[in-house]
């Protein structure tokens, strides 16, 4: 049945592309548009605008001296729009007549908070993040810029309700906790399309280069569920950059970690192309990275793990009509991660190694087609994912230290380091179809109906070098979702649904999903929203997967009686825009409660002969709530604040222990592990000269209980497994950059800094062989120094 549904997926992006091609003949017309665009406060021209004609693919940017020209455009009523960041969005009404000339000229107005910024993640479909029928957080290249994130991890930490944490001294391996859930309730998207799996998302948060990507939509709670069952917590949409003129750019980052001999450098360049009739594409990204292992405590063990890794890609648009486009996307990251001791040694020479090398391929096509009268539109994609890993995860007596007249037990610890090795590979891909009818009127309002399929497939299969078979698994979820949403300036009401249906589950599932907006005032938004979610069961996950590769013998297995983890999902806020003369101002709060049912939990038992059972059962339900709290202002030019907060409780309904050793001292609890109470952000740039900015960034994470398993000191004493209660941290960051003009539109931005100053890091590591890698708390950096430059083209 699945093959019949990728079948039809693919011939109707292809049919769509040739009935297009022969209905949109592009007849010469000599109707024109000529004007420039103005900053509305100086006055001064603006290069760069893009200028579209609203529901078409026709449209430009402005050149260097701030004017445009279009030609040869089709006739009738249309709507002219010019955006650009920053700046609020203006359009004009506009009637085309054959042969006439039309000057439109824009002024536009600053609008530091992107409420007219186009979102697709809070519907699917495009959308004001004003009118958007949930609170979408737009993560931007600005912020990006202002923190010195090199990464996609890097600047998630600067929005309201997201966390990254780094999980393993080892490996460094990191996850995106939304609102006090764990980074498995989260959907995270590439470029709307859910193909980012769950063995991608191990390392992929610190593979994606920031300077590949456009912006980042953040969608908190249930209230996203249409993008896929695993949406609970929120989703987090990763928006590629797309070529929209004639640019370049290459810059290069320095920063000693702990101000010692360890370095991270890394090396990006973007580069794009449009074609004069704005028909054709072409932008390509690339980066070269690498990072020195960093040991805190000079025991000879990394905290950091050593890091090289090259990201290159390309995003592209062919415009095959007034009204279709095909857009491309591709990028290819290889790394190479080592963590543990004697990094320059074979890992098995070492008392601890754990080595990755990834190499991971993503591509995507998707056909974008609107009908003239601008009421039908028609979007069909196609994503895929291939990952590769080779991996190495083993610890104990390096093998050059076994003698030649070894006991039956150090034979056995050879065994073991030998058979440490491990290949993973990993298939994703994601077909879809997606329709939109906007209706004039649908009994009281304006109504655009959505109605989508969706195919999303993945295999993974993971090898070990002592077993003699991979361990294999394959989910399957075919996927429908329909929804209507009623829409106007003031009012807002949106009711869909999804129909997943999983290979892992019994029958299929219903996700209904509701919203409502109300801006009682064109400055204050009102939202509420509802939406059930699921996850499937898994059995594969990478602690199992460090397990086996280290060469315990483990089973797997599900529960006769294991149900799919449900999910509720309520939200509500408010969002509240002033200007008092030159200050603009912004204010929100959210309230959230997500409710699971039946969640999932392993209970772990050892066999006589060795081998270790472990089962996935449901456990009692848990409960997240709380609110998120976040303020801006900018005050012209000059300064730009932004801050937010979460404050919440994560319980379990039952106490629960986070170990399965029943004579331990660990106690049981309601309290998620990992999991604040209280944790917020904030930026500040101060831009007192044009040319000149100051940028103070910082995190603050409240204490919280950390499970510290069993381990082996200095002194060969092992420890029992432990409930840490840790302490608060403060991080703070400094940045400055200065931009010097090089020659006509070529700039040199300069720019140093700090991040960490206050030097807020965990101070008390294990150490030696015996460490447990997964006691890992509070910030991801010590105090380190940076340097960077970039020029642009």
């Amino acid at each position: 049945m699945h093959k019949k549904i990728i079948f039809l997926i693919l011939a109707l992006v292809l049919g769509l592309g040739i009935y297009a091609n022969t209905l949109e003949v592009k007849q010469k017309t000599d109707t024109n548009i000529v004007g420039d665009v103005k900053d509305k406060r100086t006055g001064e021209h603006m290069p760069f605008i893009t200028i579209m004609l609203k529901g078409t693919t026709i449209g430009t940017t402005t050149d260097a001296t701030g004017h445009y020209f279009l030609k040869d455009l089709p006739l009738g009523e249309f709507v002219l729009e010019a955006r650009f960041l920053g700046y609020k969005t203006q359009e004009k009404k506009l009637i085309l007549e054959k042969g006439k000339t039309y000057e439109i000229n824009f002024d536009l107005e600053e609008d530091n908070f992107a409420l007219n910024e186009v979102v697709v993640s809070a519907n699917r479909n495009e959308t004001t993040r004003k009118t958007a029928p949930t609170l979408v957080n737009i993560l931007n290249t600005q912020t990006f810029a202002r923190t010195h994130s090199v990464s996609l991890s890097d600047g998630l930490n600067f929005q309201p309700g997201l966390r990254v944490e780094d999980n393993c001294q080892n490996c460094g391996f990191t996850q995106v906790r939304m609102n006090g859930l764990d980074g498995a309730y989260s959907q995270i998207l590439l470029d709307s399309r859910p193909i980012f799996s769950a063995l991608a998302g191990v390392y992929g948060l610190e593979q994606i280069p920031a300077n590949m990507v456009e912006r980042v939509e953040v969608v908190r709670g249930g209230g996203s569920a249409l993008f896929g069952a695993s949406a609970i917590a929120g989703t987090i949409n990763i928006i590629t950059k797309e070529p929209t003129r004639n640019t370049g750019e290459i810059s290069h980052s320095l920063m000693s970690i702990g101000g010692k001999s360890s370095f991270d450098n890394s090396t990006a360049m973007n580069a794009s192309i449009v074609s004069d009739n704005q028909r054709m594409g072409l932008m390509v990204f690339g980066q070269k990275r690498h990072r020195s292992a960093y040991d805190k405590d000079g025991d000879g063990f990394s905290e950091l793990p050593v890091l090289d890794g090259r990201t290159i890609g390309f995003r592209s648009f062919i415009k095959t009509g007034l009204y279709s486009k095909f857009t491309f996307e591709y990028h290819n990251i290889n790394e190479f991660r080592r963590g543990g001791d004697l990094l320059h040694k074979q890992p098995f020479e070492a008392y601890v190694a754990e080595q990755v090398e990834s190499n991971v391929d993503v591509g995507s096509i998707k056909y974008d087609w609107t009908s003239s009268d601008l009421k039908h539109s028609v979007s069909a994609y196609g994503s895929g994912q291939l990952v590769k890993r080779d991996s190495y995860y083993g610890g104990g007596d390096p093998v050059d230290t076994i003698s030649a007249n070894s006991t039956p037990e150090e034979i056995l610890n050879y065994n073991h380091r030998m058979s440490s090795f491990g290949k993973t590979s990993d298939k994703t891909y994601a077909l879809g179809a997606q329709y939109i009818y906007k209706m004039d009127k649908l009994w009281f309002m304006p109504s655009d109906l959505t109605v989508g399929v969706e195919h999303v497939e993945d295999r993974l299969s993971d090898r070990s070098g002592y077993r003699k078979e991979s361990v294999k698994q394959k989910t399957r979820t075919e996927s429908v979702y329909l929804q209507n949403e009623w829409k106007n300036d003031r009012w807002g009401i949106l009711i869909g649904g999804r129909l997943d249906d999983h290979n892992l589950v019994d029958k299929p599932i219903i996700s209904p999903r509701a919203n409502f907006r109300y801006n009682p005032t064109s400055d204050i938004n009102l939202r509420l929203s509802y939406g059930q979610g699921f996850r499937a069961p898994q059995l594969f996950d990478e602690d199992l997967h460090v397990d086996i590769a280290g060469g315990d013998h483990i089973i797997s297995e599900r529960d006769p009686n294991l149900k799919e983890e449900k999910s509720h999902s309520l939200s509500a806020s408010m969002d509240w825009y002033t200007r008092v003369g030159a200050t603009e101002l912004n204010f929100m709060v959210e309230s959230f409660y997500t409710r699971l049912l039946d969640p999932f939990a392993s209970v772990t038992e050892e066999k006589n002969n060795g081998t270790i059972i472990k089962t996935t059962v449901n456990e009692s339900g848990a409960k997240v709530y709380g609110f998120n709290l976040e303020a801006r202002m900018a005050y012209s030019d000059l300064l730009d604040v932004q801050m937010g907060a979460t404050i919440q409780k994560s319980r379990f309904d039952d106490a629960r222990k986070w170990s399965d050793d029943e004579d331990d001292n660990v106690e049981a609890t309601k309290k998620m592990m990992r999991t604040p109470d209280v944790y917020g952000y904030f930026v500040t740039t101060v831009t007192p000269v044009k040319r000149f900015s100051t940028s103070l960034s910082g995190n603050y994470t409240g204490r919280m209980l950390v499970p510290h398993e069993s381990y082996v000191t200095l002194d060969n004493v092992e420890m029992p497994n432990s409930t840490k209660r840790t302490r608060t941290f403060f991080t703070l960051n400094l940045k400055a950059s200065y931009d010097f003009s090089l020659y006509k539109g070529t700039e040199l931005e300069l720019s140093a800094g700090m991040q960490n100053i206050f030097n807020a890091y965990q101070k008390d590591f294990d150490k030696g062989p015996g460490r447990a890698s997964s006691y890992i708390y509070g910030p991801s950096l010590p105090r380190s120094y940076f340097a960077s430059a970039k020029i642009t083209f």
